[in-house]
């Protein structure tokens, strides 16, 4: 469970996010959408620890990130924006990396290695070089990497980005499945097509403000002329901008 409250970032004196608060519970999954520039990226990296709240305090599973933040990244796994990292490493030798900075018991992680490579169709290339992988074969390996620890609480901001359909379809399936044994996932998109039909609950962010955080049904129950999740995010966030304009 990921718990965010009042959570702001304040850069000089422009504020990047503020106030904002919300759950991403245990057993669902919670998509956060918004424009670029709304906030994503920066509450998304306060998560993570990769910077500290100007103020509000963010809990993974009950332990405050900004307080114990070695005993806080253990409980998730992170998959950021970007799959180009450590680039001279084979696919197997970053794997085995990341699982030895989690402990991760050696029989545990081939298993899990053998299992989701052969469901993203890269187990054979996993001896290969990431610099000689494409951008969707990178994109796997830095989501087998970022799970192998098989934590409680995903966090993947943009994770589909590069991942041919049969390989959308299996890490669909694989939140899915992560949910129904009672953890959580949050994760960002731009393609609200796939989180109007994947996500349990929804949290729309807007110039750093929170506009809406709940189910996808309670969400269309006040929005009753529009027929979907796109429709109702152009409407709020065309409103906030007429708002603020």
């Amino acid at each position: 469970m990921i718990q965010v409250n009042g959570f702001s970032k304040i850069y000089g004196d422009k504020t990047v996010v503020n106030n904002i608060t919300f759950t991403a519970r245990d057993g669902a999954i919670t998509g956060f959408i918004g424009h670029n520039g709304a906030g994503k990226s920066t509450t998304i990296k306060a998560i993570t620890g990769v910077i500290k709240p100007t103020q509000g305090t963010i809990l993974i599973n009950g332990i405050d990130i900004a307080k114990d933040a070695l005993n806080a990244k253990r409980q998730f796994g992170y998959v950021s924006d970007s799959p180009d990292h450590f680039l001279r490493l084979t696919g197997l030798e970053y794997l085995n990396f990341m699982a030895d900075i989690y402990d991760t018991p050696s029989e545990g992680r081939a298993a899990f290695i053998e299992n989701y490579g052969n469901r993203f169709g890269i187990y054979d290339s996993l001896n290969n070089k990431l610099l000689s992988y494409s951008h969707g074969m990178r994109q796997k390996v830095m989501i087998m990497g970022a799970l192998i620890h098989e934590p409680s609480v995903w966090i993947l901001d943009e994770p589909l980005t590069g991942l041919d359909p049969q390989s959308a379809f299996e890490l669909k399936q694989m939140m899915r499945e992560h949910v129904e044994k009672g953890n959580s996932v949050f994760f960002s998109t731009h393609v609200l097509e796939v989180a109007e039909k994947l996500c349990d609950e929804i949290c729309i962010i807007k110039c750093g403000e929170l506009l809406y955080h709940g189910t996808l049904d309670d969400l269309k129950a006040t929005h009753k002329s529009q027929a979907s999740l796109e429709n109702i995010f152009l409407e709020l966030t065309e409103t906030k901008e007429s708002e603020g304009s």
